[in-house]
């Protein structure tokens, strides 16, 4: 739920009152792999799971819950498949069933009883968690220059935030009265919040009162300074360490404050922009994103040209992982901190997909144990050639 209070001012009344210094330091501080971070399960199985997850809703939505592969053999893209569809869903035996259509021996899938039961599962998430979901989108948009977004933006955001498939079909349901759909420039749809309640506090803000057990009114919001996690054996220069320091003591922008009279290269804006990143990846199912698909984001958040060198100079805040052919920005907090960042109500049932995706291979491997490997080609090689073309 959003935790919210209301104060007129913002950034203690006036920009005028921040300390807008220019030192930049070149920060180069050298990658250090970390196998915890690389081996998390759920994000390293996130891509894949979203196209898993794309083709079971595919199949659920049909009127009689099963389909024939042709009409789904052409939509490698829509659902980010790197091999024909056929065989993407053969690799999920515990997911997928497979079976022989009714007309001309056409291979039909429809989800296995273990699969189904999952599904159900999981809309009763959607349900039970509704104003959670809701509150995330709102924030994300909160955060927004104009508090609008366009909608493929917010289309881009819905694996991330944990928001179904089909949320934005239908917004009578999953929207409240605060949101609504506008006309942006060059004609672009967009999704905006008109809010005028009490002040959104950031994750950062909200632990501080915490842990220092006082009301908002009793704690200075712009003295944060951000967790710090560094990898074992990791060692800071003088220089980089001194740096840091003056740089924690800068005043924090929350990212839901205007933001329009910062000097864009001061040291408070590079903190700003910290402070949203570490924001953006609090509100998401797994705390982390690939790094590419946060770039589309600038013009809307106020960022810089060179946002993704904020990952680079604060390794100590987020980690790059290189795992999966792409580069994955993780939050570090909600892994070395766990009660610091609220658990999204989505992550345990894509735990439970994934689990079952594990299963899949223990059974491709019985498989092939009892059968060998050639006869499974052959068979899967004549079924794609004769219906995907």
């Amino acid at each position: 739920m959003l935790s919210i209070r209301r104060h007129a001012k913002t950034l203690s009344s006036s920009c005028t009152n921040l300390t807008q210094k220019r030192s930049y330091v070149d920060v180069y501080m050298k990658w250090k792999r970390d196998p915890y971070f690389d081996n998390i399960e759920h994000i390293l199985r996130s891509s894949q799971l979203k196209s898993v997850l794309g083709l079971k809703n595919c199949i659920v939505d049909d009127p009689n819950r099963c389909i024939p592969i042709s009409a789904i053999s052409k939509k490698t893209r829509q659902f980010d498949v790197s091999t024909k569809i056929a065989q993407f869903l053969r690799k999920f035996p515990s997911i997928f069933e497979e079976f022989v259509g009714p007309e001309y021996n056409l291979p039909w899938f429809r989800l296995t009883p273990e699969a189904t039961e999952l599904d159900k599962q999981e809309r009763v998430v959607y349900e039970t968690y509704a104003e959670d979901l809701r509150d995330r989108l709102k924030k994300l948009i909160l955060m927004s220059k104009d508090n609008v977004l366009p909608l493929s933006i917010v289309q881009g955001m819905k694996w991330y935030l944990g928001l179904p498939d089909d949320y934005l079909q239908y917004p009578e349901m999953n929207l409240d009265s605060s949101f609504r759909f506008v006309d942006m420039e060059d004609g672009v749809k967009g999704l905006a919040v008109d809010y005028n309640g009490d002040k959104v506090l950031s994750v950062l803000q909200n632990n501080a009162m915490k842990k220092r057990g006082r009301r908002e009114e009793e704690v200075n919001l712009e003295e944060i300074e951000f967790p710090l996690f560094p990898s074992k054996g990791c060692r800071l220069r003088v220089k980089i360490e001194d740096w840091l320091k003056e740089f924690q003591k800068l005043p924090y922008v929350s990212p839901y404050d205007d933001y329009s009279c910062l000097d864009p290269s001061s040291d408070v804006a590079e903190k700003r922009v910290v402070g949203f990143l570490h924001e953006l990846l609090c509100l998401f199912v797994e705390h982390s994103a690939e790094r590419k698909k946060l770039l589309c984001l600038k013009k809307f958040f106020g960022l810089p040209q060179k946002v993704h060198k904020a990952f680079e100079r604060h390794p100590q805040i987020f980690y790059l992982s290189m795992k999966n052919k792409t580069c994955t920005a993780i939050l570090r907090e909600p892994y070395r901190d766990k009660a610091s960042v609220e658990t999204h109500p989505v992550l345990a049932v894509r735990k439970k997909y994934i689990q079952l995706m594990k299963n899949s291979e223990l059974i491709l491997k019985s498989r092939r144990n009892s059968f060998g490997f050639s006869d499974e080609r052959i068979v899967e090689k004549d079924l794609d050639l004769d219906f995907e073309g």
